[in-house]
């Protein structure tokens, strides 16, 4: 492609377990917020666009606080995500308190990027080199038929938090370093210097490699997964809107098209740290790591 990749930045999380708007909080020596150093990254890497999914309530905050950074360096756009952005015929779950997930919060993005993306959370931070293996991907050409989107993966003992258990999307790959399945376990933590979750099948305990590939949710897209978003919403609101707490999930839709051979998706490899928020008490952890990279 001849136009430049678009960053697509996951802000619309409440932060519940956090307790507060995490995207928002001053963590760099400056009062750099993780998104800034997130936007930095990918500009000084070749992408061309920054688009945030926010919530409605913090526009005012967002506008005064978060655009103004970035305005002179950077094309800038927002949209937001909604409980009621829903397809034709679809109404929200009236005890619904929060919006539908991460696959909603892409599709909401879908009027202002025609061209390829990259998605981030906010919250978290991925490492220059995550950007930069991304941009080489989705500027790439790619002769296939098939949609051929990226992940990139990152070692499962480099994600936890010291603070409580976390929820990661687990990665089988083939040979050829494709991506094969994913699945979100949940309640992943160290316990005496062993990674153990709850099995998602069986819910009973079990252990987890430390290198195991994980999602940290850091993907590179064509305009192709706006339909098959589309269509997997339908299904999943025909299925699960009754249940106000159901998430429609980007892996879930990812993990779908690889099953139906729809598409394939590359496991990027970077050694970047990555580094993030669950928990308030992860806070001093996050702030010491920005400043040694400031210093360094």
């Amino acid at each position: 492609m001849n136009s430049k990749p678009t960053l697509l930045i996951l802000a619309a999380g409440i932060g519940s377990r956090y307790g507060g708007i995490k995207q928002l909080d001053g963590l760099g020596p400056h009062g750099e917020t993780i998104m800034d150093y997130s936007v930095s990254d990918a500009r000084v890497s070749g992408f061309g666009k920054v688009v945030f999914v926010i919530r409605r309530e913090i526009e005012d905050d967002f506008k005064r606080l978060i655009l103004p950074k970035y305005e002179q360096a950077i094309e800038v756009d927002y949209v937001f995500q909604e409980t009621s952005l829903l397809p034709e015929g679809f109404v929200a779950n009236p005890n619904r308190t929060k919006p539908y997930g991460t696959a909603q919060a892409v599709l909401a993005a879908k009027p202002v990027i025609k061209e390829n993306f990259s998605v981030i959370n906010a919250d978290d931070f991925y490492g220059k080199e995550a950007f930069e293996v991304l941009y080489a991907f989705l500027t790439a050409p790619h002769e296939h038929k098939t949609p051929r989107f990226a992940m990139v993966g990152y070692r499962l003992d480099k994600t936890l938090s010291d603070n409580g258990s976390v929820t990661r999307g687990i990665c089988e790959t083939n040979a050829e370093n494709k991506l094969q399945h994913i699945s979100e376990v949940e309640k992943i933590s160290k316990v005496n210097e062993k990674i153990v979750c709850l099995d998602p099948a069986t819910h009973e305990e079990k252990y987890l490699a430390p290198d195991t590939t994980v999602s940290m949710n850091c993907w590179g897209f064509t305009p192709e997964i706006f339909p098959f978003i589309e269509e997997q919403f339908v299904d999943f609101l025909k299925h699960h809107n009754d249940n106000p707490k159901s998430e429609f999930l980007l892996p879930t839709v990812v993990d779908y098209m690889i099953k139906t051979n729809k598409a394939e998706v590359d496991i990027l490899k970077s050694n970047a740290e990555w580094f993030g928020i669950t928990y308030h008490e992860d806070r001093a952890t996050v702030v010491e790591k920005l400043k040694k990279l400031t210093t360094n």
